[in-house]
């Protein structure tokens, strides 16, 4: 089921999320709107925060050749368990600040720590986009967002025009 995504400002975007003790079909339930919802938007990563649940929980895939078969992932209670010192820096998006896009720096390489939804403990070296993405989503979970990298005045900017959009959305 394609879920409502909350869009900025809305404080439940800026709440640290609650870790997961049980992996249970809700979550799993979950996972499947998530995974839906973000294809659908369309996207490369959701955070359960974004649906306006408190979950440590995200999704993600950043396969973007039509040609090479989807990566859905899933990565419950998501860690950071080493970075690079090499930085790259993408020109980011959020499904949840739609069409206001910023340049991020970040480790160019993370290795990230979770849960899979068997409960069975995963890690994996994400590079590129995808440590960009993991590292943007993993964001989400402890209410950061990535207009909160930028300074002052362009994160107001957008804050701005975001208030602005979701005015006339409620208008229309």
């Amino acid at each position: 089921m394609k879920r409502p995504i909350l869009l900025h400002p809305d404080p439940r975007l800026k709440k640290v999320c609650t870790p997961v003790d049980d992996i249970s079909d809700r979550l799993r339930a979950l996972a499947d709107d998530m995974l839906e919802t973000m294809y659908a938007a369309p996207g490369i990563g959701l955070a359960a925060p974004q649906v306006g649940v408190t979950d440590r929980m995200i999704v993600m895939d950043c396969v973007k050749d039509d040609d090479a078969p989807a990566r859905p992932m899933v990565l419950v209670n998501p860690q950071v368990l080493a970075s690079s010192d090499e930085q790259n820096t993408y020109e980011e998006g959020c499904l949840s600040i739609p069409e206001q896009f910023a340049d991020v720096t970040r480790p160019k390489v993370v290795k990230v720590g979770w849960l899979d939804l068997d409960g069975n403990p995963q890690e994996e070296e994400f590079d590129g986009l995808w440590a960009t993405c993991v590292q943007h989503e993993i964001d989400h979970l402890d209410g950061k967002l990535f207009i909160d990298y930028l300074k002052p005045l362009k994160r107001q900017l957008i804050t701005r025009k975001m208030q602005k959009m979701k005015r006339e959305m409620a208008r229309a």
